[in-house]
């Protein structure tokens, strides 16, 4: 088995020293893997991301419980830059691009930790062999560039830090299908050529099971379920609750009643 990277240890998180928001969460991340958060809106996907790159603070967040751990030393108190230098690189929900500067110049500003030209010059060049669309958009500026230009931006921005470990959230959003499969097919490649560790979150369970290893599916701030990707995948409540699909075939908006009766399951 591979070493554990990331170990997050029944973490508790509260804003503004009154909403719980996450309860008692636990899970790991081995080295060289994809591990995916799963779950609805609100379901507390961005909050633990957000737990292990230290953001909370910008939010009047807290973790009051528990602990965090990166290759056996824990890294709860660490500032985001310092965890940017141990290999820990957020890719923000929404992208989050400087829209005034150009696509070379937002991948540059993730290089900031790195002393040397020769590197960076190097790093970028990589950055634009598993995105080639971004060589040909360097000169545009990000905001005038797509959805996908941006999500690839922001994944090749976390890249010129040389992570060991990229926190993506919500890759997929406002992308559409045959985007999302290139932003995934580019993750597992960075995942089994560069060696890079992913944990991100995703509402689409789907694809996020098909390109992961192990699953974990929150709900109101709690891991109800966990398991290989492909275990999950194949799990009947799984099916209906996230996939729309039951041993009786696609379920309709009409079923809402039997849906929230067979949730309780999640309690």
């Amino acid at each position: 088995m591979s070493p554990i990277l990331l170990t997050v240890n029944s973490i508790e998180v509260i804003y503004d020293h009154v909403i719980l928001v996450l309860k008692g969460v636990s899970l790991t991340v081995p080295e060289g893997g994809i591990v995916a958060l799963l779950g609805g809106n609100g379901a507390g996907k961005t909050t633990l991301l957000r737990a292990v790159s230290n953001l909370l603070k910008g939010e009047r967040g807290d973790v009051t419980k528990g602990y965090i751990e990166y290759r056996g030393e824990r890294i709860d108190r660490l500032t985001p830059s310092e965890l940017v230098k141990r290999g820990i690189v957020q890719v923000m929900e929404g992208r989050h691009c400087f829209q005034h500067l150009t696509v070379e110049d937002n991948l540059l500003t993730g290089a900031y930790t790195r002393g040397s030209a020769t590197q960076t010059r190097a790093d970028l060049d990589k950055v634009y062999a598993y995105f080639p669309r971004l060589k040909e958009r360097r000169n545009s500026q990000s905001g005038y560039t797509s959805g996908g230009e941006q999500q690839m931006t922001a994944i090749g921005r976390a890249l010129m830090a040389n992570p060991k470990m990229i926190l993506l959230d919500e890759p997929s959003m406002g992308l559409a299908p045959q985007l999302v499969e290139e932003i995934f097919e580019i993750v597992k490649d960075l995942n089994r050529r560069e060696g890079v560790s992913f944990l991100l979150a995703e509402q689409n369970t789907n694809i996020a099971l098909r390109y992961a290893d192990y699953g974990f599916i929150l709900e109101n701030g709690r891991v109800v379920m966990n398991g290989p990707a492909a275990d999950l995948a194949n799990n009947e409540d799984v099916k209906e609750f996230y996939l729309g699909l039951s041993t009786a075939g696609r379920k309709s908006f009409r079923d809402a009643k039997h849906y929230r009766r067979r949730k309780r399951w999640l309690a």
